[in-house]
């Protein structure tokens, strides 16, 4: 118990960035390797070591793109709208599903198939699921019940009670981080334990986040603010003013940078390292995105595709140039 209380006083302390000017750039101006259609509507992107995977609706999907070609290679129809966040663990590909009845689809991505479905869902759309302590987490209810999901049998191990309005988790170092979009706070769960051992405030109705860099990054719609959150505890949380309010949106870490999307403002570089808002993209587009197999890759969600920008193409003041692994 000691331990756990100085985590969640540690967790509690915070301090606002000063504001930074980032580099202010059209859409046009960035080198688009490819464009994929995948559906009407395309939205939410997971990295496998061999492919990226984008949902779908209308077809209700999951679609494999191979990066050496840059076209589908698989697409696996789901009985359902593929709507709060994917996650990869291991062969599998996890796929929370809206509908009459939420449900949770595993895709095989061996054989690209559907494998099995699960009788637990998001309670709403821009959801997420994470993977992390060799359980699979999710949200099923506004009420809060943050349920952990044992990945081979499928069976609930144990429901968390987090404050209601919760709706997406992330894993790092041993803890479970899921934003309040209905509040203005993270809430860190214990994985040893199934407890929560602190909260963090954010900017208003935090909604995406990621890991990354020791850290844990969470995407506020209301003010658009991206918070950082030591994931260790040992550091005071930051909050940056990108200055990108609006709906949907999305945050994913990869090649030292924290990225951001949203409307009207589909892509943000932030160097991890500094928390420093490198540049920014206006313009038409975005919604979810991926970094991976060398590039960042961007849904359009109302054109139904995904486009590749190679981070080698991204100029040196946004971070494209030596990017880290």
């Amino acid at each position: 118990m000691r331990a756990a209380l100085a985590v969640s006083a540690a967790f509690i302390l915070t301090a606002t960035a000063a504001s930074a000017e980032p580099v202010v750039r059209q859409m046009s101006d960035l080198k688009i390797t490819a464009t994929i259609p995948v559906g009407k509507r395309a939205d939410w992107v997971a990295i496998s070591p061999t492919s990226v995977w984008i949902g779908s609706k209308e077809p209700n999907a999951v679609s494999e793109i191979d990066p050496a070609t840059n076209r589908v290679a698989a697409t696996v129809v789901l009985p359902g709208v593929p709507c709060a966040g994917l996650a990869i663990n291991g062969d599998s590909l996890w796929v929370p599903l809206c509908g009459p009845v939420p449900l949770l689809a595993e895709v095989d991505l061996k054989k690209r198939s559907l494998a099995r479905l699960l009788i637990v869902g998001p309670p709403a759309g821009e959801g997420g699921i994470a993977v992390g302590a060799g359980s699979l987490w999710l949200v099923k209810d506004k009420l809060g019940s943050l349920v952990r999901i044992d990945p081979v049998s499928g069976a609930i191990r144990a429901t968390i009670a987090i404050p209601p309005g919760s709706y997406n988790p992330v894993f790092a170092k041993g803890r479970i981080f899921v934003t309040r979009f209905d509040g203005a706070e993270v809430t860190i769960v214990d994985t040893a334990t199934s407890k929560i051992v602190g909260q963090v405030p954010t900017g208003a109705h935090p909604r995406f986040l990621t890991a990354g860099a020791g850290a844990v990054w969470a995407l506020s719609q209301q003010d658009g603010t991206l918070s950082r959150i030591d994931a260790a505890g040992e550091k005071p949380a930051v909050t940056l003013p990108l200055q990108i309010p609006g709906a949907g949106g999305d945050v994913a870490y990869g090649a030292g940078r924290v990225w951001t999307t949203l409307m009207k403002t589909p892509l943000t570089a932030v160097d991890a390292g500094t928390s420093k808002i490198l540049c920014q993209w206006k313009g038409p587009g975005g919604d979810s995105l991926g970094v991976g197999h060398g590039a960042v890759w961007l849904t359009n969600l109302d054109d139904g595709t995904v486009s590749r920008i190679n981070l080698s193409d991204l100029p040196a003041e946004c971070g494209g140039a030596d990017p880290k692994p």
